[in-house]
């Protein structure tokens, strides 16, 4: 499996005492493959995608991402592993302003060490291809959406974790851009998980797991 989750548990501090957010959750993903993750606002799905990106540490389980158990990276490692196996594609897109969209799109593939020899492919695939000179505050939401897409894939992270890729895009750019995402991540032999709301989106996935109070159900 490339990414084999078990037992997750997730609880936070509040004002009324511990708060548990994931109880239990188990799950995995072999390469090639695409996963949704579905449930209601306060389920527990972006808190888990940020445990699986080694953002933050769980109270117990185990995950593993290409074998390796990320618990015993330290943070330079975890680190690391966001740099060159694991891309993050988060509701913000955190693009770098005093970047263009080229030199955006291609930033993290540079740091992981990939040369980005299909700026111009990828660009004209996610309808970017007229933008590359421009700067984030010239673009819209769904433009600066697309870009933070591209750059993910461009650095070709053998798991990809997208939270809510296609939340800020029309309903035909959003299928466009799955399609852009589905494409690359199972010719590269890599896998996606993907918290989405849109039931029709996550069916389009190889397989769903939905959550509920923190427990898959």
């Amino acid at each position: 499996m490339l990414l084999d989750v078990r037992e997750i548990e997730k609880s936070y501090e509040t004002g009324d005492g511990s708060q548990p957010v994931l109880r239990g959750v188990s799950l995995a993903i072999p390469a090639g493959r695409t996963l949704a993750l579905t449930g209601e606002s306060g389920s527990g799905k972006s808190t888990l995608l940020h445990l699986i990106g080694g953002l933050d540490a769980p109270d117990a389980g185990v995950i593993e991402i290409d074998g390796r158990d990320i618990a015993a990276l330290d943070e330079a490692g975890r680190a690391d592993m966001r740099r060159t196996t694991v891309g993050l594609v988060f509701q913000q897109f955190n693009l770098i302003p005093s970047l263009d969209v080229g030199a955006n799109l291609t930033f993290h593939a540079r740091l992981a060490g990939h040369p980005p020899d299909d700026v111009a492919a990828l660009a004209e695939r996610l309808g970017l291809a007229g933008h590359l000179d421009r700067y984030p505050e010239q673009l819209s939401g769904g433009q600066q959406q697309r870009v933070a897409i591209g750059r993910t894939l461009l650095a070709r992270p053998k798991l990809v974790l997208a939270d809510e890729p296609t939340g800020n895009l029309d309903e035909a750019t959003g299928d466009a851009m799955l399609d852009v995402m589905r494409d690359m991540v199972v010719r590269a032999g890599a896998a996606l998980l993907m918290v989405t709301h849109s039931e029709r989106l996550a069916g389009r996935l190889d397989a769903r797991l939905h959550l509920r109070a923190g427990r898959v159900t």
